[in-house]
């Protein structure tokens, strides 16, 4: 008899060591991390040196300051190490309360430190003037430069410490998430495209959605979201606590709005997120007339959300395993230089950055993640029968060589990036990608695959991802308006611009106005609109570099090495792009509508 074909998700334990990323650079034990874990600890009585002595000159700033930024960098490596362990698997007690200790513990150290903007801000002017100009505190002028800005938005010290005292807490909501939808919803096994028995999870998920079988798709849709269905009360409840304490948080610092507050940080006018939107609802035809096309050539009398993903040349199965996945990447990323390639290939070979295939508990998804002091690491759930699983690769390791640039060109203080700029740097490396593949292959069928693959990202990252920040938009305006967050009202919240962003030829079943509630990045307000702005920028700055020279490169490789030296907008208006205005939007959407009809005409 046969042995029955069944994929199971593996144990964090049962998977090979050279498939995991290697954090043991950060801590080599539990026990290493203990240590520098009680030394930090053992520091935070000392910000009350510092309390009532900031107008004392500049040597008792810049002492308090480097004492400050000292603590952060140890926080920030012990919070690496006890996230990166955490998402390994969720159902590792052990490694959660890691997580739940550090916590507890930056809370603490946020508390004692939170009188340092209040009581800098309440200095006389031409102490903070004098300030600004010392050459003693040059390394600290843009961040002291910052405060200042950020004035009409501190509070009192007392006011700031109860704030500060909230760290820990704020965290419950988007936890709470993280446990509901990676921990304890379990989806059940079914049959796949090849007729294996398979278990249903987040990532597989995602590969069953792009095959050929409909019926597969349209089981893998149903058993998915009956699991959301029956805990939708559950759900909208996290997210109602989540947007309030948006609110809340913006009210305490006297913004206007939720989204005022969360665009501050990077100092982005709330035009450049409007703009997004109404730029994307001027194209909304052309997205019909795709989906009208896609239907037209996949054969289906009608179109549902599981038919989006799949191929529609569905003879481009692909097996793509790891290392041939890495050796494209390399090959795509090349025009950016021998430095970019070099250290890259050694953090995904030698240097194992990357924590590869799914297991058991894992983190949904894919994400980089690090510090200062790590390297730049990388969580992925690779799968060889996607090739999407290689554009996730080269997002990924976009961002990781962008913290690696970054922090190898820029100061602690200034290495990271916000996270505006970030996704730009990924999705500049699928677009790179995505030219290297269509420079390589002269199969019709296999480029109009490109082609298709091509279009959909445009429509997943620019279209859907600015449905859900207009989504974000109407949530968080109708609850600073005082109405109540129910699941009534996100489910038809979300139906509404479901039916706006898909047309009026397309099926929408009813489960899929519960999408809102299964978001991850929502428990970030604010946040999905940059992955449209980004690749916005990556589409003209790839062509930039692509058709380029010398400048077009270095003026790249100066944004990606640039951290947080500057504000967002002024780092990539460096780069060659200009966010403020909607250009590089109409010129994305300018390359959607080309490619829709190219893609027409290849197939009438």
């Amino acid at each position: 008899m046969e042995k029955e074909n069944v994929q199971t998700i593996p144990l964090r334990s049962e998977v090979a060591a050279e498939d995991k990323w290697n954090v043991e650079s950060l801590y080599a034990t539990i026990a290493d991390w203990e240590k520098d874990f009680a030394q930090w600890e053992e520091q935070i009585p000392k910000y009350a040196e510092f309390r009532g002595k900031l107008g004392d000159g500049v040597d008792s700033v810049k002492k308090c300051l480097d004492f400050c930024f000292a603590m952060d960098r140890l926080g920030d490596k012990l919070g690496t190490y006890a996230f990166l362990r955490g998402s390994e698997d969720r159902g590792n007690s052990e490694m959660m309360a890691l997580q739940g200790r550090f916590m507890n513990v930056v809370s603490r150290a946020g508390q004692e430190e939170s009188f340092l903007t209040p009581e800098l801000l309440a200095l006389p002017e031409e102490t903070l003037n004098g300030y600004l100009e010392a050459p003693q505190l040059a390394e600290y002028r843009l961040l002291l430069k910052r405060i200042v800005e950020e004035k009409p938005h501190t509070l009192s010290e007392s006011e700031e410490r109860l704030l500060a005292m909230q760290t820990e807490m704020l965290q419950t909501p988007s936890n709470a998430f993280d446990q509901l939808v990676d921990v304890d919803m379990k989806f059940g096994m079914m049959t796949g495209h090849h007729g294996e028995t398979l278990e249903l999870s987040h990532a597989s998920f995602s590969s069953l959605l792009r095959g050929a079988n409909r019926d597969v798709r349209r089981q893998a849709f149903t058993q998915y979201y009956e699991q959301f269905e029956a805990h939708k009360n559950t759900l909208a409840a996290i997210y109602a606590g989540n947007v309030h304490q948006d609110i809340f948080s913006a009210r305490a610092r006297n913004f206007a709005s939720a989204r005022e507050a969360a665009l501050f940080d990077e100092r982005i006018p709330t035009e450049v997120y409007d703009n997004l939107i109404e730029t994307v609802h001027q194209y909304l035809p052309k997205l019909y007339e795709y989906f009208e096309l896609r239907r037209r050539i996949m054969g289906i009398d009608e179109i549902h959300m599981f038919d989006t993903y799949a191929p529609m040349f569905q003879d481009a199965e692909v097996n793509i395993p790891w290392d041939k996945g890495v050796e494209m990447v390399l090959a795509a990323v090349k025009p950016l230089g021998a430095e970019y390639c070099d250290a890259l290939r050694k953090g995904m070979t030698e240097d194992r950055w990357c924590d590869r295939y799914e297991n058991r508990g894992k983190d949904s998804g894919a994400f980089s993640g690090g510090c200062y002091d790590s390297f730049p690491f990388v969580l992925m759930n690779y799968r060889a029968d996607s090739l999407d699983s290689v554009f996730t690769l080269a997002h990924e390791c976009g961002h990781s060589m962008h913290s690696w640039f970054s922090r190898k060109n820029q100061p602690y203080l200034y290495g990271d990036y916000k996270i505006f700029v970030a996704e730009v740097a990924s999705t500049f490396n699928e677009e790179l990608l995505l030219h290297h593949l269509l420079e390589t292959q002269t199969d019709k069928r296999q480029r109009l695959n490109l082609i298709n693959k091509a279009i959909d990202d445009i429509r997943a990252t620019i279209f859907r991802q600015t449905m859900f920040a207009e989504f974000e938009r109407e949530v968080h305006a109708a609850a600073e308006a005082g109405e109540p967050m129910t699941l009534d009202f996100f489910l038809g919240t979300y139906r509404k611009l479901l039916e706006l962003y898909f047309g009026p030829k397309f099926a929408l079943d009813e489960c899929l106005s519960l999408e809102g509630l299964r978001i991850p990045h929502f428990y970030r307000a604010f946040y999905v609109y940059k992955y449209s702005i980004g690749l916005s920028a990556a589409i003209a700055l790839s062509r930039r570099v692509l058709k380029g020279g010398e400048k077009e490169l270095s003026d790249y490789l100066g944004f990606l090495s640039g951290g947080s030296s500057k504000e967002p907008l002024d780092l990539l208006l460096g780069a060659g792009v200009d966010m403020r205005q909607p250009a590089p939007i109409v010129a994305a959407l300018d390359v959607f509508s080309g490619m829709v009809d190219t893609l027409k005409e290849m197939t009438d």
